[in-house]
């Protein structure tokens, strides 16, 4: 059953078109969930640990250390000891200096954090990069830095301020001597250094109170109550029916650990599990049946023993959590696959077979033909899909930049309506990076994997890992409500995929061939980061006399076959949801962040542009309550997403969303009282910022009204022009520009475009100084330096 709708005639009656509301409220009711982290209090604590030790502090300070070690690289002058501080002005948009650390980090430990005390007098970003000494004879600032694993907003002004940065991925203490440091992103600053601090993990965690915190074991995070032994922790709760207490216990350090849970009802304490821990750095889950204190006052205890007094022991995301029947949906499922173009689905009709599951999933779910993601690069694009919010308002835009605390996900909606909430994240830009750990009880980050992207050609191919960890978690929630993301990156670069897909659309000799031209080509790619991937614009396959037809057929064919093994992957999932019983009460959308090109406007990759190949995503919704075999052509956006699983899952939130729930859509008719689906435009953004993909000279915003596709260009030149046209039905992937012939549409298209932008800027997210009171001005100046207060 296809849904075709009117074409869309755009007003400019844009609040009503463009910010759409939560579901009401339902009835109140008992809470599912539970939560010790939200109950606990310093008086909950007996027997107090002694205060630990903390470790020597590994920092390079300025003031009265003429031994101190530094040296400019491309783009920095004038660079000395003035005052006490180390001085210097900047020539370059990325400007870096070398600075040597004095080394009394202990062997074994990791870096948590890097402060910098410093003042800028312009600029938006700065960024660092730690490594290991220099080896003789070797030029560090002569070497192209591919990517700054640290950074954040600087403030420009007089004031010295401390900027509080956390690194993107694992960084070992042994490779840490060394600084290489872009103080900001403009020419012509002057800056002024008074220290630079590394504080590892060891240190960092003597430091900890014992208490709430977000914590990680080998990369996966969850919401923890710190202990320390001997301490024992308690907590009043009235048991709701059919409940259990959920957690997992972890510990960082050798010592034998032992947790002890307790339950008091009335004057008698019973003891309800004991767990020893020998083996750091790894969670151990763990359930208590609490059905037979079901309307029962009691108290939970969770104690920790050890030989070593103040050994620290986590409570991973302990909650109790009922197993009553909730409601129609009981379950919701997010799967994400990155990289993921629309048109290389057979499900969507491509002439290989590539989605047999996810094909199945549209004869038994809706399918919407045409989805527009916000964005064409993972940063961006996931907060959109995650908040409801264009990348104007969520203000995602450069590599470091990070969410505001008040940021409000759809995964906190559903936490809050007490979902277990998981996230499984295979790309390093969903999770602390962004700040989009916020809601989940339990977080994957990418660096947990075995087989994760990343620009040394190791694997992309994490489906089949992750499902193996969406499993067992899907057994565990079995009768409780849960809220799973699971973000998987097969169709990501490098293409060829695992065994035995691998030569499932290329010969062995092909792909060995291709594999040879790839080395060649290397040499030609100019910029490093691409080099690294291997992706090439067309010139530079033209410059190695390289075939480019015969070179994109093997990159499209392994492509295909690693969205093939990945929907392998993705069939174990449903299979396992009816295995449980659980198909026809769990809703699973199934979408992507954006596509990736292949030299459709002459380069590779992706975050270049919003032309289509970038833009139009898959989108499938299946499970409980959604129409089987229909098919929806009306234009939606990623937005749309949030809005329309809190309608279905009756979860509300009064978190601003400018998408519009999709729910109309899915309903057989149309009651009264029921809104209508309201057709509307949809925008896709890309900005030019420090630390998005690199090669691209200019921005663009594009506007789709289904009928008619406008593209801004807002750096037009003589090969740029300031606007494109493009039949947005007969030519997804605007090839034929037809801005000159339609006139009229352009003119129409701009004024809806200038209107949406004053709408989207007056969400732009914002936090306020005073929503924390009792924060230390310093903590409020490291909160300013990181963007989260205003």
């Amino acid at each position: 059953m296809a849904i075709r709708r009117a074409p869309l005639s755009i007003t400019l009656s844009l609040p009503l078109l463009f910010f759409a509301c939560g579901a009401p409220p339902p009835a109140a009711k008992a809470p599912s969930a539970i939560r010790l982290v939200t109950l606990f209090s310093p008086e909950r604590i007996e027997h107090r640990a002694p205060t630990p030790a903390i470790p020597a502090r590994t920092e390079l300070r300025f003031a009265g250390t003429a031994a101190a070690k530094f040296e400019a690289g491309p783009g920095v002058v004038e660079l000395g000891l003035k005052d006490g501080r180390l001085s210097g002005r900047t020539t370059t948009t990325q400007p870096v200096l070398r600075l040597v650390l004095p080394a009394t980090a202990e062997p074994g430990d990791f870096v948590h954090a890097l402060e910098l005390r410093m003042r800028v007098s312009a600029g938006q970003n700065l960024a660092l990069n730690l490594r290991p000494s220099a080896a003789a004879g070797e030029d560090v600032l002569a070497q192209p830095v591919l990517l700054w694993p640290i950074g954040g907003p600087v403030v420009p002004g007089a004031e010295f301020r401390t900027y509080t940065l956390e690194p993107q991925f694992p960084i070992a203490s042994a490779g840490v001597r060394e600084v290489l440091l872009s103080p900001c992103d403009v020419a012509g600053a002057s800056f002024e250094i008074e220290s630079v601090r590394v504080v590892f993990a060891k240190e960092r965690l003597a430091s900890v109170a014992s208490g709430p915190g977000w914590h990680g074991l080998s990369e996966i995070y969850r919401e923890t109550l710190v202990a320390r032994a001997p301490e024992t922790l308690r907590f009043p709760v009235v048991v709701p029916p059919a409940a259990r207490l959920d957690l997992a216990l972890g510990m960082i350090e050798d010592d034998a650990l032992r947790f002890r849970i307790s339950v008091r009802a009335g004057a008698e304490e019973k003891l309800l599990a004991e767990r020893t821990l020998t083996q750091p750095q790894r969670w151990e889950p763990l359930r208590i049946d609490l059905t037979g204190y079901a309307g029962q006052s009691i108290e939970l205890a969770l104690a920790l023993e050890s030989e070593r007094p103040g050994a620290i022991g986590f409570w991973g995301a302990p909650v109790v959590r009922s197993a009553a029947p909730r409601g129609p949906v009981q379950g919701v499922i997010v799967i994400l696959a990155d990289t993921l173009r629309r048109d290389h689905l057979s499900a969507y009709g491509h002439a290989r077979e590539t989605t047999p599951t996810l094909a199945r999933m549209a004869s038994e779910g809706t399918l919407f033909r045409d989805a527009i993601s916000q964005a064409t690069w993972t940063k961006v694009s996931v907060p959109s899909l995650m908040l409801s919010l264009y990348p104007t308002s969520h203000g995602i835009r450069s590599f470091a930049d990070r969410l505001p605390d008040d940021a409000s996900t759809l995964a906190e909606a559903f936490r809050d309506a007490g979902f277990a909430t998981l996230a499984l994240s295979s790309n390093f830009f969903v999770g602390k990076l962004t700040h989009l750990e916020q809601g989940f009880e339990e977080l994957h980050e990418a660096a947990s994997l075995e087989s994760s992207v990343s620009t040394s050609g190791e694997s992309s191919k994490t489906a089949r890992e992750q499902v193996d960890r969406l499993l067992p978690w899907l057994d565990a929630q079995r009768g409780a409500a849960f809220f799973a993301y699971l973000h998987v990156t097969d169709p990501h670069s490098p293409y060829r995929p695992m065994r035995p897909y691998d030569t499932r659309f290329v010969s062995a000799e092909d792909g060995a061939r291709h594999e040879r031209e790839n080395a060649v080509l290397r040499k030609h790619i100019a910029h490093p980061l691409m080099k690294a991937f291997g992706m090439p614009i067309a010139s530079e396959l033209a410059a190695a006399k390289i075939d480019a037809k015969a070179y994109l057929d093997v990159d499209r064919a392994w492509y295909d076959a690693s969205i093939r093994a990945m929907d392998a992957e993705l069939a174990r999932v449903f299979e396992r949801l009816r295995e449980l019983g659980l198909a026809e009460n769990t809703l699973v959308v199934f979408t992507s962040d954006h596509g990736e090109e292949f030299l459709e406007h002459g380069a590779s990759f992706h975050g270049r542009s919003v032309y289509g190949e970038v833009t139009r995503i898959p989108l499938l919704v299946w499970g409980a309550g959604v129409p089987a075999g229909r098919t929806v052509e009306e234009t939606v956006q990623s937005i749309d997403v949030m809005p329309t699983l809190l309608e279905l899952a009756s979860v509300t939130t009064t978190a601003p969303m400018q998408g519009q729930s999709l729910a109309p859509l899915l309903a057989e008719a149309t009651t009264a009282g029921t809104p209508a689906w309201t057709p509307r435009p949809a925008i896709s953004e890309h900005r030019l910022d420090l630390g998005g993909p690199p090669w691209v000279d200019r921005e663009g915003t594009a506007i789709n009204d289904s009928e008619w596709k406008l593209i801004e260009n807002s750096s037009p030149s003589a090969s740029v022009p300031p606007f494109e046209l493009y039949d947005a039905r007969r030519d997804p992937l605007d090839q034929h520009d037809i801005a000159a012939q339609h006139p009229d549409e352009v003119t129409r298209l701009r004024a809806a475009l200038a209107a949406w932008r004053v709408e989207a800027a007056k969400l732009r997210l914002k936090t306020s100084a005073t929503a924390e009171p009792s924060l230390s001005s310093d903590e409020i100046e490291r909160l300013k330096s990181l963007g989260y207060v205003q």
